[in-house]
């Protein structure tokens, strides 16, 4: 439903769709896509954004708002990109990241009746996150990038790092001639921080602080320390884990517990199976596995994220470790058969190279670790006419108020 007014034009908005948008119709049928949008709202927008068959719209007004719409708890909330969802509840949050997860394995992969099991809630859907990554401003403060823009917003606040990451990047303060252009801050076991700082220029700017702070200063040419050391240690389940600036971990402390144990209870690991990795990271689902299996076979091409998995991994003397790139591996890697083989692939997925090396291999299981839905399904749908089956799926809320949707898949090979 839609009309014309002389400031916008007015839509009836029916569906949220994985990237954050809600999404209704013009008169001339093409979707309208609005961000903040929610089911059921009736808004004016602004048309921002223009193609064959779909537009992007901007709201100017809400004409009659979604009987679940609440306050943002933040004042940067619709212009800053980092949030998508305060303005639902938690629990409808989770309703349509599940909704989501479901129609994009039915649309994509194919799946009827998908076996998706009851999303995991975060325990804490405000200030969960180890790692937070900011931009500079023109004027050199610290902010956020705008949504579908490149421009950096200055903030004042932000309500999704841990306590003690909120505690600190307020008290930085950045010369706008330093050449500084990102600011990471992780914090880890004990309340530890990290503090990087990315540049274009090759020269380290002056640094001092009044508190116990390990800072890295890094460029294209390496890292250079500039206080403390080089790394933080993170605690997950009890083992400790080194990660180096530039190594990947999971921001959400909590939830990454809940992903070793799922995977834990997913594959068969009682027949002390071989288990090949790819995208092994720092060692996170590693350190678990290698302790059942007969041998564990990791990738990996981040070498600093080698060299912490190195660190993570030395008492164990069933885990080989291949650097290079998931693709260039297989291709070289000399073993006939896997048992089991994790994917925690990046937001692309899987390539069609590494599908094809998986198919060859055949394992008995293959255990999908995914951070977006689409790729995910994709490949699903290839590993299913290749003879796999879906046999469950969780999705576990790693990003409470973003779009963002982590879930664990477990397939198995369809006897012949």
């Amino acid at each position: 439903m839609m009309s014309s007014e002389k400031n916008g034009s007015l839509v009836e908005l029916h569906t949220l769709v994985y990237g954050g948008d809600a999404i209704g119709k013009l008169e001339d049928g093409r979707a309208c896509f609005v961000p903040f949008g929610l089911p059921g709202e009736l808004v004016e927008v602004k048309i921002t954004e223009e193609h064959k068959n779909h537009v992007r719209g901007e709201i100017l007004k809400i004409l009659k708002p979604a009987a679940g719409r609440i306050e943002p708890r933040c004042r940067h909330f619709g212009i800053c990109g980092g949030c998508h969802y305060q303005h639902m509840k938690y629990e409808e949050q989770l309703e349509t990241k599940q909704h989501i997860l479901i129609e994009q394995l039915s649309r994509i992969a194919g799946v009827i009746a998908p076996p998706v099991q009851p999303i995991i809630p975060s325990p804490s859907i405000w200030n969960y996150r180890n790692t937070i990554q900011f931009h500079l401003s023109g004027n050199g403060k610290l902010g956020f990038q705008q949504l579908h823009a490149r421009e950096t917003i200055e903030i004042q606040e932000c309500h999704l790092p841990e306590e003690t990451i909120n505690k600190v990047w307020q008290c930085i303060q950045i010369e706008p001639s330093s050449g500084i252009k990102k600011v990471t801050l992780r914090t880890g076991s004990n309340q530890d921080i990290l503090l990087v700082l990315e540049s274009d220029i090759s020269t380290p700017p002056e640094f001092s602080v009044d508190f116990p702070i390990s800072a890295v200063f890094l460029t294209a040419d390496g890292a250079t320390v500039l206080s403390g050391d080089d790394h933080i240690v993170m605690s997950v389940c009890g083992k400790l884990f080194r990660v180096s600036v530039g190594s990947f971990f999971q921001v959400n402390t909590a939830q990454a517990e809940k992903l070793i144990q799922l995977l834990l209870q997913m594959i068969s690991l009682k027949n002390h199976p071989v288990v090949l990795e790819l995208y092994s990271g720092v060692g996170l689902f590693t350190a678990f596995l290698a302790e059942q299996a007969s041998k564990c076979i990791a990738i990996e091409v981040s070498p600093s994220a080698c060299n912490d998995f190195v660190w993570n991994l030395d008492q164990f003397d069933n885990v080989l470790l291949y650097m290079g790139s998931v693709d260039q591996v297989l291709a070289g890697l000399d073993i006939e058969c896997a048992d089991v083989i994790v994917v925690d692939p990046p937001r692309a997925g899987l390539s069609n190279l590494a599908l094809n090396h998986i198919e060859k291999l055949r394992p008995n299981e293959i255990a999908y670790i995914s951070c977006d839905p689409a790729t995910l399904a994709r490949d699903i749908r290839h590993l299913i006419s290749a003879g796999y089956r879906l046999e469950q799926i969780t999705p576990v809320d790693l990003f409470p108020q973003t779009y963002h949707i982590e879930s664990i898949s477990l397939l198995r090979k369809i006897s012949a």
